[in-house]
């Protein structure tokens, strides 16, 4: 048995060395670890989103959401005031003034957040835009055919 487990090593050994390796430079295989998007085998050559996407994002954020995160942190600092005007002489009172303070700030880093998506987002088609134009330019200007 143990002879027939050294041959068997000799062939796999053999084996490996006879086999020949490649690269391919236009493509990756699947599975895991696989690009994702366009370098994904497969892949489309577009963004994920068009630039009328982004804008209605944008605009989600800007009608939408921005108002109604404001509209539930007054809701909720009304409940909490109120809650804390009942409970005015209990430790109580206290531990929800700690909790409106927290959720007051966490409202704030929110609505940063939410302004800063809406930026970028409104942002992001004119970047891409300026930046194909710019290499397309540098492309026409340094052309080795322009001189022939």
């Amino acid at each position: 048995m143990a002879a027939d487990f050294g041959q068997e090593w000799g062939r796999a050994q053999t084996g490996v060395t006879d086999q020949q390796v490649g690269m391919r430079l236009n493509g990756a295989p699947g599975g895991p670890g696989a690009p994702y998007g366009p370098f994904a085998p497969g892949g489309g050559q577009d963004f994920a989103s068009t630039p009328a996407q982004k804008k209605t994002a944008a605009g989600t954020i800007e009608t939408e959401l921005e108002p109604n995160t404001k509209k539930a942190t007054d809701f909720a600092d009304e409940a909490t005031n109120a809650a804390q005007k009942g409970f005015e002489s209990w430790e109580t009172a206290a531990a929800l003034k700690t909790v409106s303070d927290t959720w007051d700030q966490q409202v704030k880093v929110l609505m940063g957040r939410l302004s800063s998506e809406k930026g970028a987002l409104r942002g992001a088609s004119g970047l891409f835009t300026q930046n194909d134009t710019g290499v397309g330019s540098q492309f026409l200007s340094q052309s080795k055919l322009d001189h022939m």
